[in-house]
């Protein structure tokens, strides 16, 4: 008789660990996908500010780094140009800060989180670690644009990794109905499409911008080339986004909000892409404006494609509701 109690016993106290591990890991995961919002906000501003002192030419207005004329805060050289480049500097350095406190507690804490968190808050670090690298060699080198436009690529790419991150731990994946299995992958597929093209595309717009070719085409017809490949490759890319909208709108209800705002961010892009033209480019808000939206696209897009791999309805049975 005793035995069969202590296997009882045994059974019960082992299911109750095994709920306390749930219960640890889902406030983990909370946690980490709470701190992975705060960072990817700071990271689009990041991108923000970067994109304000390339349009203000403030990108030597510290001639020195890590340091801003060889101080923590430059007091007496402090002008609008050298605030944007020294603030630029404070932002990424925090956000390095929280992506070593992201990339730390997921290694830490790997037995309480989905298998693939640790390796992607990793290189996530190693991204950063290359985008600080990048931005000493933008200065020590005096802007060379191709350095310029890694040293944006790179700041894009972690904008989609980290909008992965939140999404993941925001909403474990779960089961997949059979019937849903293969449309899940076709929305996949469109969502990844889609980020890649906009990728692309924000490449172009970086090596044009780094080169200030749009400003040397409208003055002088000179660049012009560059122009007209970043306003062509913009259709493939608008056209995907609206695919993959158009897909998740109509197979995924639950997406609807995050496909129609990236729809609108595409219809911002165009728009402020024209205005910037038709103005010269002389309003450096709208061409803030305009890599603000590019970024808050590619986390839209990044959301999606995670979100596409989650559990959903029968897709022979879509809701038209």
């Amino acid at each position: 008789m005793a035995a069969p109690a202590l296997q009882r016993q045994t059974s019960a106290t082992g299911t109750a660990a095994d709920v306390g591990n749930a219960a640890s890991a889902a406030v983990l995961q909370k946690r980490l996908a709470r701190l992975a919002a705060h960072l990817l906000v700071a990271l689009i501003a990041l991108v923000a500010i970067g994109g304000a002192t390339r349009v203000m030419e403030a990108g030597l207005a510290c001639p020195d780094w890590p340091l801003c004329y060889g101080s923590l805060l430059p007091g007496r050289q402090m002008n609008l140009q050298v605030f944007l480049e020294w603030f630029h500097r404070l932002d990424a350095f925090v956000v390095g800060v929280g992506l070593l406190v992201l990339a730390g507690a997921s290694v830490w804490w790997r037995r309480l989180l989905p298998p693939w968190q640790p390796p992607l808050a990793v290189l996530c670090v190693l991204l950063v670690a290359a985008q600080a690298g990048l931005g000493a060699l933008t200065v020590l080198q005096l802007l060379p644009a191709a350095v310029v436009t890694a040293h944006l690529l790179t700041a894009l790419l972690l904008v989609a990794l980290l909008s992965a991150c939140h999404q993941g731990l925001r909403q474990p994946a779960s089961p997949v109905p059979p019937a849903a299995s293969g449309w899940r992958g076709l929305l996949a597929l469109a969502s990844g499409l889609a980020l890649l093209l906009v990728l692309g595309q924000c490449l172009l717009g970086g090596l044009m911008a780094s080169q200030w070719a749009a400003g040397r085409c409208l003055n002088a017809g000179d660049g012009c080339s560059w122009l007209f490949s970043h306003r062509l490759a913009a259709r493939p890319a608008a056209l995907a986004v609206l695919l993959q909208a158009g897909l998740l709108a109509w197979h995924r209800p639950g997406l609807r909000p995050l496909a129609l705002f990236s729809t609108l961010l595409v219809a911002l892009q165009i728009a402020l892409g024209v205005l910037s033209l038709r103005l010269s480019l002389q309003v450096p808000a709208i061409t803030v404006a305009h890599q603000i939206s590019a970024a808050l696209l590619v986390a839209a897009l990044a959301a999606l494609t995670v979100q596409t791999q989650r559990s959903a309805p029968s897709l022979s049975e879509p809701s038209h509701g």
